[in-house]
């Protein structure tokens, strides 16, 4: 049995959430801006609204990479292409079934904690994961490449669903 690696990066999609935020946050900006013409050291709370919108508008800017290696699944949330996180790690002892998003299988799982690591956009084959970690099921969104999906049935063929 060969060693198996691979590396796949998820652009996540702009919603219209974040597209609200960031116009919410531009208005306040504006707003303290007005103020500070008016009122005395409110220019000091608009500029610090400006630090504010750069972090954020940066921690909005977000991709998933996730790394196979030999049954080793780990889901790392990179923000800004700067800042790395690891939202999600796991080793497939831990997988309960993987299959693709509206699989009949995947029905008695429905009422479960949720963690979704996709782009967010349509036509895109997404594969729901049921993993019991610290006595606890939680689902898992993703969009493997077909490595990792293969891989996980080398380990655990009963497990994962095409």
């Amino acid at each position: 049995m060969g060693d198996i690696y691979t590396e796949q990066l998820i652009k996540r999609k702009k919603t219209n959430k974040t597209m609200i935020g960031k116009i919410a946050l531009i208005l306040l900006t504006i707003a303290f801006f007005v103020l500070g013409m008016m009122i005395p050291f409110v220019e000091l709370v608009f500029l610090v609204m400006i630090g504010v919108d750069i972090y954020l508008f940066r921690s909005m800017d977000i991709e998933y990479e996730y790394l196979y290696i030999n049954g080793n699944l780990d889901v790392d949330k990179i923000m800004s292409k700067s800042r790395r996180k690891k939202v999600f790690e796991m080793n497939v002892s831990e997988l309960e079934l993987l299959a693709p998003s509206g699989c009949p299988e995947l029905r008695p799982f429905q009422g479960l904690k949720s963690m979704d690591f996709t782009s967010g956009e349509e036509g895109r084959s997404v594969y729901e994961m049921i993993v019991l970690k610290n006595g606890e099921k939680k689902k898992i969104m993703f969009e493997p490449n077909d490595t990792i999906v293969d891989g996980m049935r080398m380990y655990a063929p009963r497990k994962v669903v095409r």
